[in-house]
């Protein structure tokens, strides 16, 4: 009997005729698509968890307000005596009673207790919206950092593989006899350079990319987490004047500060309340043997010692400490403005410099001296010097650009408001 070896055509033409499938690999799940910054910030808002916890601490001091305006629960009471005895005997006859008291407030405490509580509750709710703002600004930064990282390192593999081509000619120059091998192993030398340079990038796109995440409230990174944005400085018409007003009327730690004193107004007068006398009036129904009797009670504390002096006089300091306070948040907020504001100025001059003239140069310098070089017309110091002037001055307008916009976070994040379109 002889063996017949099949060719791998007939081979695959027979399991194709008899319907054995050929074994594939899981099918490729597609990438999700980039997240823009609003996106980014409302997934934050969904799942970061610090945001999350203020915003239970604000639901749960909100719920004081029930037990502010919750009134004195009446006081019910039911007793007997003797009982056991029989009811003919005149010396001792059983008897029961039933007695019911409650204690008045004066002095409208419930009224101040509510608005203090109700005081509070807003100024816990403008600390939870700060607490958003200063994340709101962190994750700004993370999303910014993670789109210049993505830039530079299609930066820096732009000239990795420019640099590649530049390496490949020359080694072609060296078997052609044009040029040295110590020419050649110089140009090599400075691969190395380059590789190095997009290794970095990598691993800061991947740091960046983790961080953000971090903020966004995802437990474990995602290596295909991607985010896209515009990296160039945008324009903007509001003034200096405009953004001060615009922060004073946003600014929620500024509106905390302007609560604390309504809070501490609310303290001072539930203080003097709590000075006030509160009778306690009840009633009674008393039954001894065949008799049945009916009484009352008041009782009126006499304040002649306690008048709540010490807490009087503790929230009147307190609200004048608040006051003080007040002015001090509100100078506070105009000079994060104007400190923001200069540092936008400054940073936007050196953006509009770099991206309107060194870039532009920087690369009619390179390409000029890469052609002088590999026609023989410059030395190979000169085109290296502009390789790597090119490379820095593209790093440099990046950065540029990079705290443009994290200038113009700041000053959002000073001003409360989106200032950027």
């Amino acid at each position: 009997m002889k063996l017949r070896i099949l060719g791998p055509g007939l081979m695959l033409f027979i399991c194709l005729a008899s319907g054995i499938a050929r074994p594939q690999g899981p099918p490729r799940q597609p990438a999700a698509a980039p997240l823009t910054l609003a996106q980014v910030l409302d997934v934050a808002r969904a799942k970061n968890p610090s945001l999350l916890s203020t915003e239970q601490h604000f639901e749960a001091t909100k719920a004081a307000e029930i037990t502010a305006g919750l009134r004195q629960n009446p006081t019910f009471t039911v007793s007997g005596a003797d009982v056991s005895l029989p009811a003919s005997n005149p010396a001792n006859p059983y008897s029961y009673s039933a007695n019911l008291t409650r204690l008045f407030e004066r002095g409208q405490k419930r009224r101040w207790r509510l608005d203090a509580a109700r005081s509070t509750t807003d100024v816990t709710r403008s600390q939870y919206n700060d607490q958003v703002r200063q994340t709101v600004l962190q994750i700004k930064n993370a999303f910014t950092n993670m789109l210049v990282a993505k830039e530079a390192l299609h930066i820096a593999q732009d000239n990795l593989d420019s640099y590649r081509k530049t390496v490949d000619l020359s080694k072609a120059r060296l078997d052609a006899g044009d040029i040295s091998r110590t020419d050649f192993e110089r140009i090599d030398l400075q691969l190395a350079e380059f590789e190095s340079d997009s290794d970095n990038a990598k691993l800061d796109l991947t740091q960046a990319s983790d961080s953000l995440q971090l903020l966004m409230g995802i437990e474990k990174p995602d290596p295909a987490f991607d985010v896209t944005g515009d990296i160039q400085p945008p324009q903007f018409s509001s003034t200096l004047s405009q953004v001060e007003q615009e922060a004073l009327a946003a600014r929620p730690d500024y509106q905390a500060a302007r609560q604390s004193v309504t809070l501490a107004d609310a303290n001072v007068k539930l203080a003097d309340a709590q000075g006030t006398t509160d009778p306690t009036i009840g009633g009674e129904y008393e039954r001894s043997a065949t008799y049945n009797t009916a009484g009352f009670q008041v009782s009126i504390p006499l304040r002649i010692f306690d008048r709540n002096q010490g807490e009087k006089e503790r929230t009147r300091l307190e609200a004048q400490s608040a006051r003080f306070g007040e002015i001090a948040a509100r100078n506070h907020v105009l000079n994060d403005v104007d400190q923001a504001w200069a540092a936008y100025d400054v940073a936007l001059d050196v953006a509009t410099r770099y991206n309107g003239h060194y870039t532009d140069e920087a690369r009619r310098v390179r390409d000029n001296l890469e052609f002088s070089y590999r026609h023989g017309g410059s030395t190979l110091l000169d085109y290296l010097d502009a390789l790597r002037d090119f490379r820095q001055v593209n790093l440099d307008a990046l950065t540029a650009n990079q705290q443009v916009w994290l200038s113009i976070h700041q000053l959002s994040f000073a001003a409360a408001t989106e200032i950027a379109p």
